[in-house]
């Protein structure tokens, strides 16, 4: 086996849940469209890099069973404690939520014999459940209207991720306190979650998302960075990240200025991408773009890379699902199964 066919191999073997059902031949596709001389290294990378930050549905079930017996959290008595605790379900945009609810309760009702509407009849404690928090904008819209329009005056939140970017973390914790002061309620918040993603402005050389230490010498590049408002944050070399992520400088680099190069591409070829969808992922500030590597088995956030999920012309290792296909999936099936709307 040549090492090219053994890392599209491993890189399946990794992927295999995607909602695409990926095989080698459509990983192959994929890295085809870089340049001969760097589609090995990036996906030596890239191999690397799932297996830390690609969540599969059983690495996700493992955590939310983790969850339900978790001292910390839960207490003496776990079914108790799940019993007494409003299970929030206010997802506004989206599915995520949705199904993380769906693997929670299925280990719920294995465990403690009850289902989600049995919880929290009376409750004062909560939970939100969702894969991860990115920018924070989805959450702290779910959270700011629940807490105008249906929290109790007093409330304790645990908010319940996959991971969280270290910025989008704190912004949605100042938010929801200012929401709170100004609805006159009292709602205190605990996170929970496997990793923290280290993407905050202040601490750029020891990031966990692509942030790369120079400019290529592109000149679509260079257009690019020319157009923006402010200059570029650069990285400076030799940290690969606290989580690991990376094999380190020389393959972090390959992703870094690979996916910015082909960002920039598929942004100059493709109409449909909106001036916030930036070459290193969806990010509403004028940077490169956000840069997270986290993918899940049921999809890739538009705050990844450009290169990995972007659609026609491109053809992207992980086609992404839209809220808005999402949603219509939803409805449809709703009315399939005569549940009104």
């Amino acid at each position: 086996m040549t090492e090219r066919a053994r890392l599209l191999s491993s890189i399946v073997e990794t992927i295999h849940d995607y909602h695409s059902m990926p095989n080698e031949t459509h990983v192959d596709r994929w890295v085809s469209q870089f340049s001969a001389d760097v589609q090995l290294p990036l996906l030596s990378e890239i191999d690397h890099v799932l297996k830390k930050t690609y969540f599969s549905k059983a690495r996700v079930t493992e955590f939310l069973h983790g969850l339900l017996k978790n001292k910390e959290l839960v207490g003496a008595d776990s079914c108790a404690y799940w019993k007494s605790v409003g299970l929030l379900q206010i997802q506004q945009r989206g599915n995520s939520q949705r199904e993380m609810l769906t693997i929670f309760e299925a280990e719920l009702t294995k465990q403690c014999g009850f289902e989600l509407h049995d919880c929290g009849k009376e409750a004062a404690t909560f939970v939100y459940i969702d894969d991860a928090v990115f920018s924070g904008g989805h959450a702290l819209a779910d959270l700011t209207k629940w807490i105008q329009e249906s929290a109790p005056g007093k409330a304790h939140v645990n908010i319940i991720v996959i991971a969280y970017h270290r910025y989008g973390q704190w912004y949605i914790g100042e938010k929801i306190a200012e929401v709170a002061k100004r609805s006159g309620k009292v709602i205190t918040t605990k996170w929970w979650r496997v990793f923290e993603v280290e993407d905050r402005k202040s601490q750029v050389d020891q990031s966990d998302v692509l942030r790369p230490v120079s400019l290529p010498e592109n000149e679509g590049v260079k257009n690019y960075v020319a157009g923006l408002k402010y200059p570029v944050v650069l990285r400076k070399a030799g940290h690969a990240g606290g989580n690991g992520f990376f094999s380190g400088e020389a393959g972090r680099g390959v992703l870094e200025q690979q996916f910015l190069i082909a960002g920039v591409n598929i942004r100059a070829r493709s109409p449909k991408l909106n001036a916030y969808q930036r070459p290193l992922g969806n990010m509403v500030l004028e940077t490169l773009g956000f840069g997270s590597m986290l993918v899940t088995f049921r999809n890739c956030p538009n705050n990844a890379p450009l290169a990995l999920w972007a659609g026609d012309p491109w053809y992207p290792l992980f086609p992404r699902t839209t809220n808005s296909q999402t949603e219509s999936k939803r409805v449809i099936d709703r009315l399939l199964k005569g549940i009104s709307l």
